[in-house]
């Protein structure tokens, strides 16, 4: 899909922009259609076959235009020439979270910095100290910044992964020969990040789909083509490694190449234990093959119950597992609403009436709107009076709605200060709210925890969204204390949600597993501004499943009544 590389292209284009200083309008939009374009769970070459490409939000006639543009020639004729204005080594420094286009000018102009290496000798040396406005926190959060750069270098988000694995996977299932086909490895643990794409194939014609994988579009280089196994390069810059395996070994390679390597030792010590001799071909027993055509006979046979893929990782699995304590994992069906939304009210695309349509048709019981509140004024947020006007909008569309119930709430923001941006007058009068932080990111440890606890104390809010403020490839989390946060939480009711948004799937699952241990509930919200995105929500789904969760540690399972009994506050 090329959704990425435009989505880079106008980042790009708006950050030039900003470092001439042009219309800030003009760059908003960028960044929006951006945003709005890299959110896209489907391929924008499809939106643009439809002629639908100006329903994606932010995208006018002239935006379409360089859409079009690109996907016919590879390139953006205004961003080439843009780009002969600004040394191609500034706009890399962007990259790091704690540089912005200002930032990125300045040490360029000042130091003739262009590269990463110059930049982390610029900052070892403490040389950016010298220039108007940067202090020795800023060095430090550029030094972090830089480290978060090298350890996200080779790997993809989820978000990306996944819709690019089914999306090859879909294309080869009508290959002759094909039996079985599915993604391995810790795409199908459902890591948040993964290295390469795995892909095993059962095939009575291997040939024909090697073939047919290096041949596909999305090819940019073929690294290795074989009779069994192929590895190509796509345009994107992921790796994908196919590999066809015998029909009587499928289940055992499929658990095999799913790993995790702990887990798959963990296995083989039981079946050594057992006797017998477990491999990627099967279970043997001296000669005899006893096991291995389905995964779950791999299981069987070692005397244990079907282990989901997304808990495979050695830490406590197998010992539930002997032990009868497998955790009945959250699944899709079970989820009964979304209740992170944003409509046409601040920076969503669909009004309050085809938000609710498009939910209904999810299969959703009830969901909440939490548009944006006042201090987000990037987002057009809503002040208190707009919040009252959407609230008496929302009662009156639930009257004719049938079998489905859309809740008044708002997504506030937690202020520097600690205060929240809406009173609690107005946050009375809603039905759900939750709270988050958009800025001051670069704040103490103590000061942004105190922030949340502030905010988890205030009776109306009812979930803090986003927790840790990350963003997969792009950000790093804020430092918190999260002893505070989970002992706030479990003391005031607060639940902690887990945003599907591909790039940011927070919390994660080694504090989902925590809060469950804790007694503290959990929401997934897809954090949707389009149609497409409700969909994020397999993704939230896979976080709390590797987090352990079942149906009763997460909110979104419960029927209305007791969803509000649960989120009450105490």
């Amino acid at each position: 899909m090329k959704n990425f590389d435009i989505a880079k292209l106008f980042n790009n284009i708006a950050d030039i922009l900003e470092i001439k200083n042009e219309n800030p309008f003009r760059i908003r939009a960028y960044r929006k259609a951006a945003l709005n374009i890299e959110g896209l769970p489907g391929d924008i070459e499809d939106v643009a076959h439809k002629g639908e490409l100006d329903k994606i939000p932010g995208i006018g006639k002239d935006l379409a235009g360089k859409i079009q543009e690109y996907l016919s020639t590879g390139r953006i004729n205004d961003y080439e020439k843009l780009k002969k204005e600004i040394p191609e080594g500034v706009l890399s420094l962007m990259n790091i979270p704690a540089i912005g286009p200002k930032k990125a000018w300045l040490f360029y102009k000042k130091l003739g910095i262009d590269s990463l290496e110059k930049l982390e000798e610029a900052v070892k040396e403490h040389k950016l100290q010298k220039l108007p406005g940067i202090r020795q926190k800023t060095e430090e959060n550029i030094l972090k910044g830089i480290g978060f750069v090298k350890r996200s270098k080779g790997r993809t988000h989820l978000g990306i992964a996944w819709p690019l694995a089914n999306a090859i996977v879909n294309a080869l299932k009508g290959v002759d020969g094909v039996k079985e086909l599915e993604p391995a490895g810790s795409l199908r643990r459902m890591k948040e990040t993964i290295g390469d794409i795995d892909i095993l194939v059962d095939s009575s014609r291997p040939e024909k789909v090697m073939d047919a994988f290096v041949s596909l579009p999305i090819v940019r280089e073929v690294l290795a083509k074989g009779n069994t196994k192929s590895s190509i390069r796509t345009k994107d810059g992921i790796q994908v490694d196919i590999r066809v395996v015998e029909s009587e070994s499928w289940g055992a390679a499929l658990a095999y190449f799913t790993g995790s390597k702990s887990h798959n030792i963990r296995l083989r010590e039981m079946a050594m234990k057992k006797g017998l001799k477990l491999s990627e071909y099967g279970v043997d027993k001296g000669r005899k093959r006893i096991g291995g055509k389905r995964e779950k006979e791999i299981y069987d046979v070692l005397g244990l119950p079907f282990i989901p893929p997304e808990i495979r990782e050695d830490s406590g699995e197998v010992e539930a597992a002997l032990e009868g304590r497998l955790p009945d994992l959250v699944e899709l069906k079970d989820i009964k609403g979304d209740f992170h939304l944003h409509t046409d009210w601040s920076d969503g695309a669909l009004s309050l009436k085809e938000m609710a349509e498009a939910l209904k048709e999810k299969g959703y019981s009830f969901a909440a709107i939490t548009d944006h509140t006042k201090s987000l004024g990037v987002a057009r947020g809503m002040d208190e009076k707009r919040l009252l006007e959407q609230n008496k909008e929302i009662k009156n569309l639930n009257k004719n709605l049938k079998g489905f119930k859309i809740l008044s709430g708002a997504e506030v923001n937690i202020m520097s200060d600690g205060k929240l941006d809406v009173s609690d007058k107005v946050l009375k009068e809603l039905d759900w709210a939750i709270a988050s932080i958009h800025s001051g990111f670069q704040q103490s440890k103590e000061k942004i925890t105190w922030r949340i606890l502030q905010a988890m104390k205030n009776p109306f809010i009812k979930a803090i969204a986003h927790p840790s403020g990350r963003l997969l490839g792009e950000r790093d989390a804020y430092e918190l204390d999260w002893d505070a946060i989970f002992s706030a939480a479990r003391q005031t009711g607060t639940a902690l949600e887990v945003n599907a948004y591909p790039q940011r799937l927070d919390i994660n699952d080694i504090a989902c597993r925590r809060a469950k241990e804790l007694g503290i509930k959990v929401v997934i919200n897809t954090d949707a501004h389009t149609r497409d995105q409700l969909d994020y929500m397999k993704l939230g789904v896979s976080v709390v499943r590797r987090g352990w969760l079942e149906p009763r540690d997460v909110l979104n399972t419960l029927p209305l009544e007791e969803f509000f009994k649960s989120a009450k506050k105490s």
